[in-house]
């Protein structure tokens, strides 16, 4: 499903992928959200940092250009790559020349994206699927779920479309005229995730309540129920010779299955906290790929899972115990810590650096590219406009912010932040 490589002038020396070998990827400012191989063995990553990396050794490139939590991305050829994101946005990418065309149109996030023939696909929680001509065409969305639409793909060379949504159904249907042609499953809780096979003639599923399936593409009966208890299920994906499947769940454990009889090769827990979000096979299938809360991307020898280590996720400051720290401490560390930073450089999180923030002017940190909302804006952050900021939200209190719609509605918890950040950003004095 996935498409064709990168840029093939780029080196691939430094990625250890043929050599079998666990690594990581790192780089992100916040979770990556997803992974993504071509043919050759690059990867691209998107992530909540804003921004996608394409990985041709160690060190990425970086694509800049959405204004909110990157989702998804998408290899079109060696040269093109588009990604959807919170932003509700698509962009298309040269990945020659790094510029980038933006693809207005959804009104929820983009979530999944898939292409085939003359089209892509994008999955939005605006409860729509976008139709993409690849020639530049206008876009026309298919409307029929009752819910957020989670995924999509193509079978019949583009021909066809399946989707599955919050709404615990999954679709089929005709590309060309809109059309529903089935509604293939009724599960009752929220399809999060598919993968198929076209030429083996299955379909998996993932859903909300853990429920892992395996359907007949044809007739529609149940193959294989690969259920562990355990939920959501957050990612599945299929090796290149659609001999194996992995499932990534809420709770951090990976599982890996042979597609010929369906029985579980490897089951193991990948990371010390928190979920698996996307799952990526190398293309020989021998490494796979895997990213959660990590800012990093973890890839383990399928044939050793679980034997380099775990995805360490205890110490991210989102996730530490907030009963463990004052309550200013734990205001910043639960509502701003994934975006932002308090010591000097932004370090490519979503936010910019809150270093020295009382008496900056909004919009003035160096190495952060921020929203037209807040470029030459007349806004100094004192005590004052940090409470109203979360008093009334940042959408309200800065249209078209970048920042997440997220409110402190307790006065005194407010007041906790604000003394927190006092101490925490003020420039420490240094010394010869």
């Amino acid at each position: 499903m996935r498409g064709a490589a990168l840029v093939t002038c780029l080196a691939l020396a430094a990625l250890p992928a043929a050599a079998q070998e666990y690594y990581t990827l790192e780089g992100h400012g916040g979770p990556v959200m997803d992974v993504t191989v071509g043919p050759d063995g690059r990867v691209a990553t998107a992530s909540f940092d804003n921004a996608v990396g394409l990985w041709a050794d160690a060190a990425p490139r970086w694509l800049d250009g959405h204004a909110a939590a990157v989702n998804a991305v998408l290899f079109l050829s060696d040269s093109e790559a588009v990604s959807g994101a919170d932003d509700f946005d698509l962009i298309r990418w040269d990945l020659q020349t790094g510029s980038a065309t933006r693809m207005p149109g959804h009104k929820g996030k983009v979530m999944a994206l898939d292409a085939a023939g003359s089209w892509i696909a994008s999955a939005s929680w605006d409860g729509t699927i976008g139709l993409w001509p690849r020639d530049g065409g206008p876009v026309r969305f298919l409307d029929g779920h009752d819910g957020p639409v989670n995924d999509v793909a193509f079978v019949a060379g583009g021909a066809r479309l399946y989707s599955a949504s919050a709404d615990g159904t999954l679709c089929l249907w005709d590309v060309e005229t809109g059309d529903l042609i089935a509604l293939v499953v009724e599960h009752g809780f929220g399809l999060n995730e598919i993968v198929l096979d076209e030429a083996a003639g299955w379909l998996a599923y993932g859903a909300v309540d853990g429920v892992t399936r395996v359907i007949d593409m044809a007739t529609g009966d149940s193959l294989a129920d690969l259920t562990l208890d355990r939920r959501p299920i957050l990612a599945l994906t299929r090796s290149a010779d659609g001999g194996q499947i992995a499932i990534g769940d809420g709770e951090g454990y990976i599982s890996v299955i042979s597609t010929g009889d369906w029985r579980i090769l490897q089951d193991f827990r990948a990371t010390t906290r928190g979920p698996i979000w996307a799952l990526a096979f190398s293309p020989s299938g021998e490494n796979l790929h895997a990213a959660g809360l990590d800012s990093r991307v973890h890839s383990w020898p399928v044939a050793r899972l679980g034997e380099d280590g775990r995805m360490d996720t205890a110490g991210s400051a989102f996730l530490a115990d907030p009963d463990s720290m004052p309550n200013g401490e734990r205001q910043f560390k639960r509502k701003c810590s994934i975006c932002h930073t308090l010591t000097p450089g932004s370090a490519r999180r979503a936010g910019p650096s809150l270093y020295d923030l009382f008496g900056r002017v909004a919009g003035t940190v160096e190495d952060y590219a921020y929203s037209d909302a807040l470029n030459g804006r007349d806004l100094v952050w004192t005590e004052e406009t940090v409470d109203a900021l979360f008093d009334i939200g940042p959408e309200h209190y800065i249209p078209g912010t970048k920042m997440p719609m997220q409110r402190i509605t307790g006065a005194q918890d407010r007041a906790d932040l604000i003394a927190y950040l006092r101490r925490e950003t003020a420039p420490k004095e240094t010394t010869e």
